[in-house]
């Protein structure tokens, strides 16, 4: 296999009054080739985030199975994981909190020292997190994620809350680091256009209990998707993208 299987047969949670359980996945099947960039959309709380925890191994109280690819030459996936917030450790400098995901800091100094002058911040390696905008602990998180070389990365709705300037910036950053090193991205977002200006593919979800309405194969060029009008005419095509939220492109 080269890529990852996920088949989850029923995700539960108790429900909020107490009394029983509250299916929130339902019947949930796709598959992604080693190297695709996949966007999955779907209503607020339909359970994108619970997906990607799954597929992390942070939630195993699930029925189904998710099979991941074995990193090179390793029986399991390297997993990179971009979260809402950045989770930058405030009382680590930005080195510091990249180097925790690091099993051998000093064999990956090339890498990160790399990494971090593509993203604009090799001048701030060793600052705090407070000292540093939103936008660049963003980045400091992409960075974080990209330098143990994962062959899967899960990214949740990593740019949300970003002014429209900031976030097509650090689209454009994610995009360049990951041309450079291909590896498969489960890319979780609420907007439909951000799917789109960055997906291979796009899978929109139902409604809870979350299950795939729609797999739809992003036919735009890339060079051609700063090109808002060919972004909402392919948004339209998409089924079911009434269910997500308002493009912000």
């Amino acid at each position: 296999m080269s890529g990852i299987q996920v088949d989850i047969h029923a995700k539960h949670f108790p429900a909020t009054t107490g009394a029983g359980l509250r299916k929130v996945l339902n019947a949930l099947r796709f598959s992604a080739e080693r190297g695709e960039f996949l966007a999955i959309v779907g209503p607020s709380g339909c359970g994108k985030t619970t997906l990607l925890n799954l597929i992390a191994g942070l939630d195993l109280a699930y029925e189904g199975n998710v099979e991941l690819p074995a990193a090179s030459g390793k029986d399991i996936s390297a997993i990179g994981y971009v979260f809402q917030n950045p989770r930058l450790l405030p009382w680590r400098t930005v080195l510091e909190n990249i180097h925790l995901v690091l099993e051998h800091p000093g064999k990956k100094a090339a890498i990160v020292e790399t990494l971090l002058e593509e993203a604009g911040l090799l001048e701030f390696q060793d600052a705090y997190p407070g000292k540093l905008s939103l936008g660049q602990c963003r980045r400091a998180a992409i960075v974080r994620a990209f330098a143990p070389e994962p062959n899967l990365l899960l990214m949740d709705e990593p740019f949300v809350s970003l002014d429209a300037t900031t976030a097509e910036r650090l689209r454009q950053l994610l995009l360049r680091i990951w041309q450079a090193r291909p590896t498969t991205v489960l890319f979780v977002t609420h907007d439909l256009g951000e799917a789109i200006a960055l997906a291979d593919r796009i899978l929109v979800l139902s409604d809870i209990p979350a299950t795939v309405v729609a797999d739809v194969s992003v036919t735009i060029p890339r060079e051609k998707r700063m090109d808002a009008a060919l972004i909402d005419e392919f948004r339209r095509r998409i089924p079911e993208s009434r269910a997500t939220g308002p493009s912000n492109s």
